[in-house]
């Protein structure tokens, strides 16, 4: 009973389940603000084995890799392990953002860094590494909006987001640029860019949310040509690519969005395969208890202080 009280009472996002019969899935917020030093290590690890898979032994150094950042401090993971062996297959790491809006400090979830193994890359996983993240944190968040943005070149990602959140621009039909999305986009092109292995030097076109020369600052290995790049089954999104970007230069775009209760709903309608839906709701549901049962335990521990919320007996 201890152990689950204190689990629910845990400020950061921590979830384990099985997604299919050949997949596992593990979603950890933050694990660099709590997780013990040998734990992070073999998660570090298992992230770069699936790196060397898909870059040819490569390996990357900015972002989430580069040593003299807190990314892990500050990203959220998701990680895919085959149930058969327990080997990573696929990863995807999804830096918070802060941004001032209206006046206060919020967040914006970048989807940030995917990977996956080019032996898995038909097996079925985009749905958990793009979108039941941010369900996750959706729900997380008591159902309220979270912003998230998008640096791609990849037509099949553009279109992905696109289909997937509300409020998307550039790219989605019928979404105009607001003042929001300008506003977002200016502050994470002057503060984060190394959160997306940008270089100073990359130009910003504003008005179409462009990066021009974007694969100067620690992501060369990712720079793809048009022919090259994953299509999306809509041509509208292979022709919004083709037509906007550069390849040969090296341009990306910067697509901001929501997730809401509309695009929660895609989410589970679209993207989820019926097979997983089970597994999902008994996750949904733990997610749901922690979010709403934490804050009712510590209203009934009368032995803390909530401040105003409530009296103090030590204060009279």
């Amino acid at each position: 009973m201890l152990f689950l009280l204190r689990s629910l009472q845990n400020p950061h996002l921590k979830t384990a389940f099985n997604a299919s019969a050949d997949h596992h899935v593990e979603i950890v917020d933050r694990p660099g603000e709590w997780m013990t030093n040998d734990a992070l290590a073999l998660l570090i690890a298992e992230c770069r084995t699936v790196v060397r898979a898909c870059l040819a032994g490569q390996d990357l150094d900015y972002g989430l890799f580069d040593p003299d950042a807190q990314a892990w401090s500050r990203s959220v993971i998701t990680l895919v392990r085959r149930r058969s062996d327990g080997m990573p297959v696929a990863f995807n790491a999804m830096p918070l953002l802060a941004v001032t809006q209206a006046g206060r400090t919020e967040q914006v979830l970048h989807l940030g860094l995917v990977m996956v193994d080019p032996q898995e890359r038909s097996g079925g996983l985009s749905w958990i590494l793009y979108g039941l993240t941010c369900f996750a944190l959706f729900l997380r968040r008591r159902l309220r909006p979270l912003w998230i943005s998008s640096v791609t070149q990849v037509p099949a990602v553009v279109g992905m987001v696109s289909e997937t959140f509300s409020q998307v621009f550039p790219a989605q039909e019928g979404t105009d640029q607001s003042f929001t999305h300008r506003h977002l986009a200016y502050q994470i092109m002057q503060t984060h860019r190394t959160a997306f292995g940008v270089g100073d030097d990359a130009g910003f076109d504003l008005d179409r949310q462009v990066i021009t020369d974007a694969y100067t600052g620690g992501s060369d290995n990712l720079k793809k040509s048009f022919a090259v790049a994953a299509k999306h089954r809509k041509d509208d999104y292979n022709a919004y690519c083709h037509k906007a970007l550069d390849y040969g230069r090296g341009d990306d775009v910067l697509q901001i969005g929501m997730i809401d209760l509309a695009a929660g709903q895609r989410f589970l309608a679209r993207s989820v395969p019926r097979s997983a839906l089970p597994q999902l709701a008994v996750q949904a549901m733990m997610i749901v208890t922690a979010t709403l049962v934490a804050p009712l335990l510590q209203w009934l521990d009368a032995s803390k202080p909530l401040r105003r919320l409530r009296p103090y007996r030590d204060a009279l």
